[in-house]
């Protein structure tokens, strides 16, 4: 596996207004430690696996990584677990029914008798997106932390995009690129024509899921613009291959109204979700 690190002398008694933000995925885990009154990152790590694991042993990872860093024994205002996995569906809000929830699910994704399912309301969107969180990662933080707070990395990806769209007058596809999984967003101004995950091992399967979804959206990738951000550079080989048929596309670089400090080094390999969590 592999490891970013941050630490900015996060000093372990000091325990007032600071924020614990954790992304969990079978593919990784990452967290990040912020000051809420200067808005500054104080500390930051994250874990590639080098193969899927299930999430009892996520959880084992996880627990290590806490006791890297002493999480464990330090006490934190406010709370954030983003689960991050492609179990999840959008429903208008108009036709929500927190009582169905497995009735959202069950024809669009693996959904087990066992399962506990959640949602989200998508701010200001009339969205709901219903999910399945990782429950055993959210009985660790419990028993950690006490009471916190739990969402999909969808609905922040949503929510901080669609807030954030205003200036653009074109349709914008917006891809977030994670280890073996992209996001796709797709906006007409602030209305959402499409927000779907899929998960990818090479990069011709990338190209392929992005391909398909301008051509389902009958976007030309002549003319469609197409933003990729997240783990991605332009000498990335996925970001050749998908230049080779798209020609305006490039990296995006998104604002984060809510972390002043952000872009300052030590936030450049942080991800975008758990910035916007902050």
């Amino acid at each position: 596996m592999t490891r970013k690190t941050i630490n900015n002398r996060l000093d372990i008694a000091d325990k007032n207004f600071k924020k614990l933000s954790i992304q969990v995925s079978l593919n990784g885990l990452s967290f990040c430690v912020a000051d809420t009154v200067v808005q500054k990152l104080l500390l930051s790590d994250s874990v590639d696996f080098v193969e899927e694991k299930n999430p009892m042993l996520v959880l084992d990872e996880l627990k290590k990584l806490f006791q890297v860093h002493q999480l464990n024994n330090m006490e934190f205002d406010e709370v954030v677990v983003v689960h991050q996995n492609t179990l999840f569906g959008l429903v208008p809000k108009s036709l929500f029914n927190a009582d169905h929830l497995f009735e959202y699910l069950k024809f669009n994704t693996k959904v087990l008798g066992t399962d506990v399912l959640s949602y989200d309301i998508v701010e200001n969107h009339e969205l709901v997106n219903v999910y399945v969180p990782y429950m055993n990662i959210n009985n660790y933080i419990y028993e950690l932390f006490g009471e916190f707070t739990y969402m999909h990395n969808g609905t922040v990806l949503l929510q901080s995009l669609m807030n954030n769209q205003t200036q653009n007058q074109e349709t914008i596809c917006y891809v977030h690129v994670s280890k073996s999984q992209l996001d796709i967003t797709v906006l007409d101004q602030r209305k959402l024509l499409l927000y779907n995950s899929f998960l990818y091992s090479t990069k011709e399967d990338f190209a392929y899921y992005l391909l398909f979804v301008l051509e389902q959206l009958e976007l030309d990738p002549k003319t469609a613009s197409v933003k990729l951000f997240g783990s991605i550079e332009e000498d990335d080989p996925i970001f050749q291959l998908c230049f080779s048929y798209i020609q305006n596309i490039s990296i995006f670089a998104p604002s984060s109204p809510q972390l002043i400090k952000l872009g300052e080094p030590e936030t450049t390999s942080v991800d975008f979700t758990l910035i916007n969590t902050i």
